[in-house]
């Protein structure tokens, strides 16, 4: 198999250049100044770093809007390595520490430590992904952990509305205005050493809870783009009448299940109205936990399976360029995800993640506009992205998503571990 060069994981974080900081303000600030961004500051009053910022993420605005709430002080970001595409430099220059999604890397430790050692902010997203349907996703439980090692105040970041403006399922800017944003002390440094890790985790889980479709609704925002629904049944991919997956399809601000014609209008207010007057869900996060639900049913009755899906996979070794690895399949099922195939060479390739090793996974939906939807598994080392063929199976990245965390959570329950709510 062809050997890759990779990416300097441990490379300390760079502080970021004195020149910098003022350009990435004046570049966030154009979106911030459009969306007229509410910024409201509580506990942080006077504050200086070092201190942790912990942010939710629903969009890339969310990055502008941290700018605002931390300029002119100095930050280092862990930032996902496909962020680094063609422009290493220029991210490690404004800062950025780069993370393989859902690994556990002490080496990012380590760098965290030396941001709040120099002084600086240490900005992380611990929901590790944009949300799917604007709640929150699942925290990982090292997180208190993690704030009593760095030792510095706890900060946190919770927007609204950055989804409702750019949903995950369909990036188009629907202009929402205005959004908000908290920026609120969480924890001293004496909260921090007296209390533990787990009432931590248990006080971030509760600080980090949000619903942005309840959010517009309750500040009656209204989105009027045409094609607001497009893109939904990349979420909802179960029909809540005729129960068959996979079968959604929308077109301008309508939802359709094409197995049995049931019809849902998506209002201005980011409501479900079925056209018989009979709505199963008007709430989008409703519809997206029944699916969960039933998941979590066939992961209970060891069920669970994908099949086996024809894939294509595309390897991202450094942050250069994806190169496309080979051809193979993909099974997800009660044993984790299996990924085999050959490259151009001929050679075998193989990533297993069994289900102990993975809390939750990240999914694209049209990668990048063209390559559509994928599933991105990580070593340390490596990044695969991979594509299972819509012209050859049937299948939703969002079930994987939603099964890989009720897979972990079925086994620490069968090990007799806690399973608190939002959190792994």
């Amino acid at each position: 198999m062809q050997q890759f060069e990779r990416f300097d994981m441990s490379a300390p974080p760079v502080r970021t250049k004195w020149y910098l900081r003022p350009l990435t303000y004046l570049l966030s600030m154009p979106d911030v100044l459009k969306h007229k961004n509410i910024l409201t500051k509580t506990g942080t009053e006077g504050l200086k770093p070092p201190y942790v910022l912990l942010c939710n993420h629903n969009a890339f605005m969310d990055f502008k809007v941290a700018t605002k709430a931390i300029f002119p002080q100095r930050a280092n970001y862990v930032v996902a390595i496909d962020g680094f595409i063609g422009r290493e430099k220029l991210l490690r220059d404004v800062g950025c520490i780069c993370k393989r999604k859902f690994t556990n890397d002490v080496v990012l430790v380590k760098q965290l430590r030396q941001t709040v050692a120099n002084g600086d902010v240490a900005i992380i997203y611990p929901e590790a992904r944009y949300s799917l349907c604007g709640t929150t996703a699942v925290l990982p439980r090292s997180l208190g952990k993690l704030c009593k090692i760095l030792d510095v105040p706890v900060v946190t970041l919770i927007c609204h509305g950055h989804h409702i403006n750019s949903p995950f399922w369909n990036l188009h800017d629907r202009g929402v205005r205005p959004t908000e944003a908290e920026f609120s002390l969480l924890f001293d440094r004496e909260t921090l050493k007296n209390t533990p890790a787990d009432e931590l985790n248990r006080r971030i889980v509760e600080r980090f809870r949000y619903d942005d479709y309840l959010w517009q609704k309750e500040k009656g925002i209204r989105v009027t783009y045409r094609g607001r629904a497009e893109g939904l049944e990349k979420v909802l991919y179960q029909c809540p009448h005729c129960l068959k997956e996979y079968k959604m399809r929308s077109e301008g601000s309508v939802l359709r299940c094409t197995s049995c014609g049931r019809e849902w209008n998506y209002t201005e207010l980011g409501e479900l109205e079925a056209a018989d007057g009979n709505t199963e869900f008007s709430h989008i996060p409703d519809w997206y936990e029944w699916e969960r639900e039933n998941v979590r049913r066939e992961v209970a009755g060891g069920i669970y399976s994908s099949g086996e899906l024809p894939v294509k996979v595309d390897t991202l070794p450094n942050a250069k360029k994806f190169i496309r690895l080979g051809e193979g399949t993909m099974v997800h099922d009660m044993n984790g995800f299996t990924v085999r195939g050959r490259d151009a060479d001929g050679d075998a390739f193989e990533m297993i993640k069994n289900v102990p090793s993975l809390y939750s996974c990240h999914i694209e939906y049209e990668y990048l506009g063209k390559y559509g939807d994928c599933v991105d598994l990580n070593t340390l080392d490596d990044t695969w992205y991979i594509y299972p063929d819509p012209e050859k199976c049937d299948f939703s990245v969002t079930k994987m998503a939603l099964a890989t965390e009720e897979l972990y959570f079925a086994y620490r329950r069968s090990k007799g571990k806690e399973c608190p709510p939002g959190l792994a």
